[in-house]
């Protein structure tokens, strides 16, 4: 006769208290964080190299007169820029130009912008807002006729010639660019017109002479 097996019954397991979670950890309010030089992977004592530019705030109002995009060959392939050229002005009788490069767009205004406001021009203004006499301005293959014109005819000119004029508060007169139509060498030439002007007695005086 086979002798049986007897299983011993189990003994009553004991009760097991449940298990409590870990407690969470409390964030830190914002204020308390680690500023961001302190975090993992940020090199001590080393500050972020971008130049931040400030906006400048004053009387001048800046106009984007043109815009183009150049390249440069190198060993690597071509590396691509943009240049802006920028003008100026109060509406005052004082006005600057400036023609900046940099991979972006905004950059190269930016820039643009921040030369011309260091390179300032003036200009007398005669009655009627307009210039005292008659003048040709030239640059390279440019030149550039300006001429006086009574008060209500508003100023006829072209892009980068109104541009320069509207900006250093001329608001009559009549121009006509001769020989080259790119833009800077117009401004250059419309500033060395304007930079040739001559007040009223310094003309009658000249014109006394002759």
């Amino acid at each position: 006769m086979e002798e049986e097996k007897v299983v011993a019954a189990p003994e009553e397991a004991k009760a097991e208290a449940p298990a409590t979670e870990a407690p969470k950890e409390e964030r830190a309010p914002r204020g308390d964080r680690r500023p961001h030089g302190d975090r993992k992977g940020a090199r001590p004592g080393k500050k972020d190299d971008r130049r931040e530019r400030k906006e400048v705030k004053d009387d001048f109002e800046e106009r984007v007169v043109y815009i183009n995009r150049v390249s440069k060959t190198v060993k690597g392939g071509r590396r691509m820029k943009f240049t802006a050229l920028v003008v100026v002005g109060d509406h005052k009788g004082h006005y600057g130009f400036a023609l900046s490069k940099a991979a972006e767009v905004p950059d190269a205004i930016k820039k643009a912008s921040e030369q011309a406001r260091k390179k300032l021009y003036s200009i007398h203004l005669v009655k009627g807002n307009t210039i005292s006499h008659e003048v040709v301005g030239k640059y390279g293959a440019c030149n550039v006729y300006l001429k006086p014109a009574p008060e209500g005819t508003g100023i006829i000119a072209g892009g980068p010639v109104r541009a320069i004029l509207e900006l250093a508060g001329v608001q009559n007169v009549c121009s006509k660019v001769y020989g080259s139509r790119a833009p800077i060498n117009i401004i250059r030439a419309t500033n060395q017109g304007l930079d040739n002007l001559k007040s009223y007695k310094e003309m009658q005086a000249l014109r006394s002479k002759e």
